[in-house]
């Protein structure tokens, strides 16, 4: 019988010709060992970098500018017209509107905070375009197509879902552009 020729004999067992197969112990040391960053012969593993909790703060209020912008003097006229009286719930409170607004584009741009402490700040330093890059991705492969969805279910016009689904492609572009600089 031929000896092993690995120090962790354990993990090599011997097939015809001696030659070593691996076993499922070793497949399971792969799996783990490529679950972790290797360096210097040290397994460390990867940590996600802090949230910037004044970025999302940031972030959320830029949406909300775009929101008063985008909604006010751009394209305000277009959506009273798609939106006139009968068509859809009049707002009651416009403070209880802002408030609700504000608080879910902030869990938006908390989402988007910890995406970015994901990546990680020296991979955003050198890769900048990642700002834009990921949130106008989430606007155009999640926000859009699921705001487009309920609109053709309950048969909103094509010209509010283009006015809606650019809000949004530009509200989350400028959140990015607030974790950008800050």
């Amino acid at each position: 019988m031929a000896r092993p020729i690995s120090e962790n004999a354990r993990h090599v067992t011997y097939g015809p010709l001696d030659r070593p197969t691996w076993t499922g112990v070793a497949l399971q040391s792969l799996c783990r060992a490529r679950s972790m960053t290797t360096t210097g012969g040290l397994e460390k593993k990867e940590i996600m970098g802090p949230v910037n909790w004044i970025a999302v703060i940031l972030a959320t209020l830029a949406a909300l500018a775009v929101s008063a912008f985008w909604y006010g003097p751009v394209f305000g006229r277009a959506r009273l017209e798609e939106v006139g009286p009968g068509k859809l719930g009049i707002r009651r409170s416009p403070a209880r509107t802002a408030a609700i607004t504000a608080a879910l584009l902030f869990i938006s741009a908390a989402m988007m905070g910890h995406m970015f402490a994901r990546v990680g700040e020296a991979t955003l330093d050198v890769k900048w375009w990642l700002y834009f890059m990921m949130s106008g991705g989430l606007a155009i492969a999640f926000v859009i197509p699921s705001l487009w969805i309920s609109y053709s279910q309950q048969r909103i016009s094509t010209r509010l879902a283009l006015i809606d689904g650019g809000f949004w492609l530009v509200a989350y572009l400028s959140m990015g552009l607030a974790f950008m600089l800050a």
